[in-house]
């Protein structure tokens, strides 16, 4: 291993310096304001926003990254914690300001957006794999009383934008290598011809996992056709499509377990073979079109979704005769649209800018569930049925904002009513397993005001509140310990506070810093677990207090240096009892880092040629509420990242050398929070290498 890396850093050194013979001084652009969508609707500058918004620039996603998973991306946000949990099985973990860390699997609580078309289901449930990195322009991440304006289950919102095809038409092609057996191809086509913008890209990753059964294949496509059919108006059709067939999950890990041997794989999941299948595929529609100075923005889209999952649930439980089985098999078809109506309006006091919206979205599973053995004895296959219902979860919409700018103020206030209704059709009702059908409906009015101030054309200063919700999720509807659909579940209601500065030095450099205080009522918790069930309860009140901070800054014409901070002190409010235990007041949210830091060092000496270093610091994380469970441990970790850049007449070359965990730090690198065989812990990668070569050619 240390003369591969040798000899990887030695080609590494010979590529930069032949670029330097050829290559000229470079000065660096730093882009310190961009424009930003999120919040306001329209393109607006993000330095003058009221409220907290990043935007992550096509290049940030791109240079020295492996383009996989959008933590590569994230990690450099303010606010968020993003954890590869190095299992494609479950997906990220991605929370803001506290929101969304207790997700067992996936993104929950926090809006994902791709192109207008919703990653989440209206129930709050989301797959950031389904983001195509190779094709984003930008990623833009609102945080805070903003956010609640985009609905239920909006404790924050991460939009992805695609770029364009635009320019000459061309073609390339890349491959990417390293540790664990990670290999990645792609294809790419972009350009524009004949008036019609049109960009394809398809790879396919393979790896064999950091931890034993981890191996996973997953092949992408995506595939955006811009149009204008007249000066006034823009069209985009957008297709994407994720496949992962046979994906292993190596599941959680005990203290002991992860400490003996970081890679190692509880002896059931190899058992009972667990793993997961998925088939996404989704088409969309955006239209925009201006009358004058106002825009009608309409979109359409609808997809499938087929998720087919082998779990480690022992014969035993399943002998309960309501039980749902240890292979979970649903077919999701989902459908909406939204229209949205932007009018400036003639005032003597100031500028105003009107925003009218509606958005509807719904989402049907056709759900099964099977036992994981045969009367064989055989376990791992699919066996007799256990669960058989129809999910639809539905939401209709409207909102209304509106931005008043005078002189060197600016007050935008909106608010949006929010209807969510959840429906279990049952259809599986033998013997003791009675009938688990019902619905339930969720309106709430959540409003947000922001006011800001321009101290200076350097200095902006605002406050924001807002009052937002969190529905249950169908998961945690599904099954009370007394009913059997859990009426009793109450949806989570929080008012959020927010007081920041926004601070351009000079053309160089730019700070945000935010203090930040969420109180919520009715949090959700795990109440209890019966027969391989568990069930969800209302907890009292939880408060998250914290400060985050961002820097931007060129150092240098060649020097440029990122930060982002964040402190937050996550709490229960009250005390409760969940599942016969008492937690108490003051104890600590789990999956929530009480700080964490992100910095990057980035040179770029040269015109096609930049190298960085990376660091992340995260403190200890708590397991689950009581916080008696071992926590997992506080950890910093640096990676350093090399890329180059020939161009050869119509041909693009490009090369990329990555080092990650450079000082083979071990540490847990991410957790699943309140599990109830208490392998909470998932082992994060020692030092591994990566190395890829892309060319392209431009007709």
């Amino acid at each position: 291993m240390t003369d591969s890396l040798a000899r990887l850093s030695r080609n590494a050194l010979f590529l930069a310096v032949s670029a330097a013979v050829s290559g000229q001084a470079l000065a660096l652009e730093l882009e310190l304001d961009p424009l930003v969508v999120s919040g306001s609707r329209s393109a607006a500058s993000s330095f003058d926003q009221p409220f907290s918004v990043d935007s992550v620039s096509a290049r940030q996603i791109r240079d020295g990254q492996l383009g996989i998973n959008a933590s590569e991306a994230l990690a450099r946000v303010p606010g968020l914690v993003v954890q590869n949990r190095q299992n494609y099985a479950q997906d990220l973990q991605i929370s803001s300001r506290g929101f969304g860390a207790r997700s067992a699997f996936g993104v929950r609580g926090i809006k994902l957006i791709t192109d207008g078309i919703p990653a989440s289901t209206p129930d709050g449930q989301g797959q950031a794999a389904t983001f195509n990195l190779d094709t984003a322009e930008r990623i833009e991440v609102l945080r805070g009383p903003a956010s609640v304006l985009y609905g239920s289950n909006a404790g924050g919102v991460v939009q992805m934008f695609s770029r364009d095809g635009q320019g000459a038409p061309r073609i390339g092609a890349s491959t990417l290598f390293g540790s664990d057996g990670l290999r990645r191809n792609r294809l790419n086509a972009e350009g524009e011809a004949n008036g019609v913008g049109f960009l394809f890209n398809a790879s396919r990753l393979d790896t064999d996992g950091y931890r034993d059964h981890s191996a996973a294949r997953r092949d992408q496509v995506f595939g955006k056709l811009s149009f204008t059919p007249d000066d006034d108006s823009r069209l985009a059709v957008v297709y994407s499509s994720l496949e992962q067939n046979g994906t292993d999950d190596p599941l959680g890990q005990s203290w002991q377990a992860y400490k003996d041997d970081p890679r190692s794989v509880t002896p059931n999941a190899l058992l009972y073979d667990t793993r997961k299948s998925i088939d996404h595929q989704q088409l969309g529609v955006n239209y925009e079109r201006d009358f004058g100075e106002a825009t009608l923005q309409a979109t359409l889209y609808g997809g499938k979704r087929h998720v087919i999952q082998y779990l480690a649930i022992p014969a035993g439980p399943q002998g309960n005769a309501r039980h749902g089985g240890g292979v979970v098999d649903f077919e999701r078809h989902f459908h909406g649209g939204s229209l949205r109506w932007l009018q400036p309006l003639q005032s003597r006091i100031g500028d105003l800018r009107l925003a009218l919206g509606l958005e509807y979205d719904r989402s049907q599973d056709d759900r099964q569930g099977y036992e994981n053995f045969l009367s064989s004895g055989q376990v791992g296959v699919k066996g007799r049925l256990r669960r058989d219902e129809i999910n639809t979860v539905t939401s209709l919409d409207p909102y209304a904002q509106l931005t008043w700018q005078v002189g060197d103020w600016t007050v935008q206030g909106g608010v949006r009513y929010s209807n969510v209704e959840i429906e279990v059709d049952d259809k599986y009702i033998a013997g003791l397993n009675g009938d688990d059908s019902g619905t339930q409906r969720y309106r709430k009015a959540t409003p947000s005001l922001s006011v800001g101030y321009a101290f200076t054309p350097e200095l902006n200063g605002y406050v924001s509140v807002g009052r937002g919700y969190e529905t249950p999720t169908l998961g945690e509807l599904a099954y009370g310990l007394d009913s059997s659909f859990n009426r009793n579940l109450s949806p989570s209601l929080s008012t959020q506070y927010e007081l920041g500065l926004k601070a351009l030095l000079g053309e160089r450099a730019r700070i945000n810093a935010a203090l930040f205080q969420i109180d919520t009522d009715d949090e959700i918790v795990v109440s209890g677990s019966q027969g391989g069930r568990t069930s969800y309860q209302n907890a009292g009140r939880t408060q998250r207090r914290g400060l985050e901070l961002g820097l931007e800054a060129q150092l240098h014409s060649q020097w440029t240096v990122s930060l982002a901070y964040t402190y937050l002190q996550a709490v229960y409010d009250s005390s409760f009892n969940a599942g016969g235990n008492r937690i108490d007041s003051g104890n600590n949210l789990p999956g929530v880092p009480r700080t964490t830091l992100f910095a990057e060092l980035n040179w770029e000496p040269l015109e096609g040629f930049n190298t960085a270093v990376e660091g992340l610091y995260r403190s200890k994380v708590y397991t689950e509420d009581s916080n008696l469970a071992k926590a997992a441990p506080a950890y910093a970790v640096f990676n350093w990242r090399a890329q180059l850049e020939q161009r050869l007449g119509n041909w693009r070359l490009q090369q990329t050398l990555r080092l990650d965990n450079l000082f083979d730090r071990q540490y847990v690198g991410s957790v699943i929070v309140g599990d109830s065989n208490q392998r909470y812990y998932e082992a994060a990668p020692g030092r591994s290498w990566f190395a890829g070569a892309g060319v392209e050619y431009q007709f």
